[in-house]
């Protein structure tokens, strides 16, 4: 009777003749060790990071409805909002739905004094390279948001990014702030948010958070970072309505970029506009036709109304085409920038950008 070959047989017959006994008692102990390792992982909990003093806003300013600016959008859906089901139009077809991939590796280009590296990632996720820092915007590599699919991955893994200085997170939505991205990203550095969501982040591993009020600031080196207003919500859940929400300004040796965060279209664009310069205004366009029926998302039209109130030199549309949050088709909103575009003579300022390809500014 032929007997069947052990895998540790098969390796050790591999290996040359003159070591084979030798090699099969490795190969055994190296397995043991590798199943007893295994184990323990298994069994063993990994320690947590220590927890980071959060700095809270100085002004105290928590209003979302006050001098600032800003306006904070109710819960309360829309009158007939039932009348389509979200479920059976939108989540339920999107499952099957094959995800689209990423093309390649991102090639980062080599900065001149003044330039601005500019990376989408997809959705609101964006690097931002200043020659001398690297920020990071609302990084989310979630492929699941609790029950919506993602339909088109990153535009680059995780382990590609470049070393990071610092994080920023406009606000506590789930397609924002991602906890288990957070985590992979933290290495020490840190994290600015809006006041009153600083209790999410700080036990991820970064080494300090900083909450701000609206106009307030964070300088890190030759960088400034300071949140502005918008018209949105900030609950994460039902019961925490008080977190705040925002965009943020980000300046450095004399350029400006604009993250507007999750906004409907409102009055306060003319204010930032008084108070900075912005060379890139990084504008969201989708989501606009949300299950609710509430108006907390621009559509291209607004968007792009806000982009010419703002007196940006160029426009980068995000927050559209990777995840399915609304009842407008995944494929609507880009085109219908640029139509809209077009129309007010504003093409040439508007950058279309692709996942995971670098851009200088």
């Amino acid at each position: 009777m032929l007997r069947r070959m052990s895998v540790l047989d098969r390796m050790s017959e591999i290996i040359p003749a003159a070591g084979g006994s030798v090699a099969h008692e490795t190969i055994a102990q190296d397995g043991e060790g590798f199943i007893v390792g295994a184990v323990r992982r298994l069994f063993t909990k990994k320690a947590k990071p220590p927890k980071a003093k959060i700095e809270k806003s100085a002004n105290g300013n928590h209003g979302a409805s006050d001098a600032a600016g800003a306006k904070k959008v109710g819960l309360k859906p829309k009158r007939g909002w039932r009348k389509r089901s979200f479920l059976t139009s939108v989540l339920i077809p999107s499952l099957f739905k094959r995800r689209e991939l990423r093309e390649g590796p991102p090639e980062f280009p080599k900065l001149k004094k003044g330039e601005i590296g500019v990376t989408w990632i997809g959705h609101a996720s964006f690097l931002l390279q200043f020659g001398t820092h690297n920020v990071l915007i609302d990084p989310n590599w979630a492929r699941w948001l609790k029950i919506v699919k993602r339909l088109k991955m990153p535009g680059l893994h995780l382990h590609e990014l470049p070393e990071i200085d610092l994080v920023l997170v406009t606000h506590a939505h789930f397609d924002h702030l991602d906890r288990k991205t957070l985590r992979k990203v933290a290495a020490d550095q840190p994290i600015v948010v809006p006041f009153e969501v600083g209790n999410l982040v700080h036990d991820l591993g970064f080494r300090s958070v900083h909450e701000l009020g609206y106009w307030e600031s964070y300088k890190l080196g030759p960088l400034t970072v300071t949140l502005t207003p918008c018209a949105h919500w900030g609950a994460r859940v039902l019961h925490d309505t008080h977190r705040g929400f925002g965009g943020f300004i980000i300046e450095h040796e004399g350029r400006t970029v604009y993250h507007c965060g999750d906004t409907a279209y409102f009055g306060g664009f003319k204010e930032i506009a008084k108070r900075f310069k912005v060379d890139v205004a990084l504008m969201p366009i989708g989501a606009y036709d949300p299950p609710s029926g509430r108006e907390v998302h621009m559509n291209p039209e607004e968007a792009l109304l806000a982009f010419h109130e703002l007196g940006a030199k160029v426009m980068v549309p995000m927050h559209y085409g990777t995840f399915r949050l609304s009842y407008e088709p995944m494929e609507e909103p880009l085109p219908r920038l640029l139509v809209a575009a077009r129309q007010s003579g504003l093409s040439e300022k508007v950058a279309v950008m692709l996942e995971g390809r670098p851009e200088v500014f």
